[in-house]
């Protein structure tokens, strides 16, 4: 056996298809066993394994050991000459794994090898080669100094940023997402370390290889896709606990006492740091916007209260201090956590949950304004003056946030996509009718041929035409479709069209989803048949909502309404039904045995009492867009169309 390749995986079902694919493909003509370790996954990924690649040696565990153990498992198991461990987020080129072998054929003194990473978007990602993570390169990266020196040779040695990426080079410390060795260098330095649960072991590996009196190399022209890329949840806590921690060990490890010392002393600063950071940014984060709505609101009332007490009484100190430091402050409150109730400060800004929350506050204000005694009724004018300008100063704050292009407060945030997709006419024609089966709101523009001439009326333009094309056109997005492309040519597209601020997607053959830009964790990279969008909360609590409001309205208009039923002896008895929560008015169509959808209610209604011609729909297809794009409005529809057949089905 020339090669054994090692690949974890967790709950990254497409990531795994195609990465499994493009190891398929690279390993043409390469005596290759191919081991793939489940842990614990929860989104199909081992079904899909046995069932489109028989070939892989899976294991599948009941839990989740980590991603040192996980790999462990297999490593005790590899015979190949050659041992790769592989992250799942990854694409290889055909001739990426051929590439790596004569390398290490050639130079004996390489025990450890690497590739040339990039990113979803075609950019070279910096932890394709890395230093030795000592006290100091650690203090340069923790400290950010590494961003203001990129080619420092010192004080970006974390990314060895002095080293050319495009230049063949021993480095220390190679990427553990690809990350290649030779069957004998492992069985001398050992497996995995299993104290490391996620993070840092492949530090810990690259190091126990150069003490081994070998050699790793960083070897560019051998290339992957790595969608995880820079954009990791880095942000979050929990990384910054983990990374870090994971350093502690390696330092406790490899380091000299004194250094270790030293070097545990800063990493808990550093993390002390972070979170502190990190705090005080979710906290001013989420009460700016609320602190700037009060002060407004607030001032704006204090004048319009002046104005008001001398056009009334002639007097600015008509109101008492009281109403100046208690009740107003009370108004205020009461108005913003009605917004924040109706939604009004979850992002993207929407102004309709605003109106809403504000006219809420408006109602429960003069609902407890007319339950006070006369004496303590100070003005109900101020009030509706009070609520008019809170509209005025909450909408305009946003109007500027608005016009200073602050991320989140776009008023006009759902504007459509364009997209290209680059292939021949079959594969072109069926990525289409993926994206029109998802429903995906977005504009398209045309298909690109892959080969170099336009051959009919199918395409607007063919590959060599791709920059003009994105460039006329004003191309958000392209889409690859990787039966005909190999993904040599889609990375160097990539890279081709870097600064273009267009979005890359790779549809792989036979499936049906298309994945991309540079980041697994984000939803947005990530289209899919499986759509679960009516399974939110608040979609749930909407569709409850409604049911009970139009249960109301139809029980009170019911001396009317019950006489023009078709099934007068189920109308109140359905009603009922909807009114206690044991049936929704609309749920799915009841003949589609597909269980791949979100669990709702049994509807007495469905999507295909809205269409004109039920006998040619797709069912499937129906209740898949009704679960996607769910709206409140397609329920109030349907019930609308059939109200006059209200019966117990």
């Amino acid at each position: 056996m020339k090669l054994s390749i090692v690949i974890v995986n967790y709950n990254v079902k497409f990531f795994l298809e195609q990465c499994l694919v493009s190891v398929f493909e690279a390993s043409v003509g390469i005596d290759t066993e191919v081991w793939v370790v489940d842990n614990n996954s929860v989104d199909g990924s081992v079904t899909m394994v046995q069932e489109k690649f028989p070939q892989v040696k899976l294991i599948a565990n009941n839990d989740n050991p980590g991603f040192s153990k996980a790999n462990n498992q297999a490593l005790r198991q590899t015979t190949g000459e050659y041992i790769l461990l592989l992250n799942p987020d990854t694409l290889v080129e055909k001739d990426t794994f051929r590439k790596c072998i004569d390398f290490m054929e050639n130079h004996p003194d390489c025990g450890g090898l690497g590739v040339k990473m990039i990113n979803g978007e075609g950019r070279y990602l910096p932890e394709s080669k890395r230093g030795f993570p000592s006290p100091e390169v650690s203090f340069y990266k923790i400290s950010g100094l590494i961003h203001l020196f990129p080619k420092s040779k010192r004080i970006a040695r974390y990314y060895l940023g002095h080293l050319n990426e495009n230049e063949t080079n021993e480095i220390e410390i190679l990427p553990g997402a690809y990350l290649m060795i030779r069957k004998t260098v492992m069985d001398k330095i050992g497996l995995l370390d299993e104290t490391f649960f996620m993070y840092g072991e492949d530090i810990d590996f690259s190091y126990r290889i150069l003490l081994a009196g070998y050699k790793n190399y960083y070897l560019p022209s051998a290339r992957i896709i790595h969608y995880k890329g820079e954009s990791t949840k880095k942000g979050s806590m929990n990384y910054v606990y983990t990374f870090y921690n994971a350093m502690v060990i390696f330092a406790q490890k490899h380091l000299s006492q004194s250094n270790a010392k030293i070097f545990t002393f800063f990493i808990k600063i550093a993390i002390w740091l972070r979170a502190s950071l990190a705090f005080i940014k979710r906290a001013v984060s989420n009460i700016i916007i609320p602190l700037l709505d009060f002060l407004l609101i607030y001032i704006g009332f204090l004048t319009i209260k002046n104005l008001w007490a001398t056009f009334k009484a002639d007097n600015i100190n008509y109101y008492p201090a009281e109403y100046t430091y208690i009740v107003i402050p009370i108004y205020i409150l009461i108005w913003l956590l009605c917004t924040f109730l109706y939604g009004g400060y979850r992002k993207p800004v929407k102004l309709g949950r605003i109106f809403k929350g504000l006219f809420a506050g408006t109602c429960a204000l003069l609902i407890f304004y007319s339950l006070l005694d006369e004496t303590q009724r100070y003005s109900r004018a101020l009030i509706l003056l009070g609520t008019m300008w809170a509209i005025v100063s909450v909408v305009g704050l946003r109007g500027i946030l608005h016009l200073l292009n602050i991320k989140n407060y776009n008023f006009f945030p759902d504007k459509k996509k364009s997209y290209l997709i680059v292939g021949d006419k079959e594969e072109t024609t069926r990525v289409a009718n993926l994206f029109n089966s998802i429903g995906i709101d977005a504009s398209f523009v045309g298909f690109v041929n892959n080969n170099n001439l336009v051959c009919d009326k199918h395409f607007i333009g063919n590959i060599n035409q791709l920059v003009e094309l994105i460039r006329f056109y004003k191309i958000n997005e392209v889409i690859f479709c990787s039966k005909n492309l190999s993904t040599e040519e889609i990375i160097s597209l990539m890279a081709n069209l870097q600064g273009s601020n267009v979005e890359y997607k790779i549809a792989p053959h036979e499936t049906q989803f298309i994945i991309g830009t540079n980041t697994i964790h984000s939803s947005e990279d990530l289209y899919t048949v499986s759509i679960n969008t009516i399974a939110t909360a608040e979609n749930k609590r909407n569709k409850r909502i409604f049911d009970f409001a139009s249960v109301a309205l139809i029980i009170l208009f019911s001396p009317i309404l019950f006489w023009f039923q078709r099934d007068k002896k189920h109308f109140y008895s359905t009603c009922i039904c909807v009114l206690l929560g044991k049936r929704s008015w609309v749920g799915y169509c009841r003949k589609d045995k597909e269980n791949t959808l979100p669990t709702i209610k049994k509807g007495i209604f469905s999507p295909m009492d809205m269409s004109q011609h039920p006998s040619h729909v797709d069912e499937h297809h129906l209740n898949l867009l009704y679960a996607r794009n769910y709206k409140v409005m397609t329920d109030f529809i349907i019930l609308l169309r059939n109200i006059t057949r209200i019966h117990n089905s």
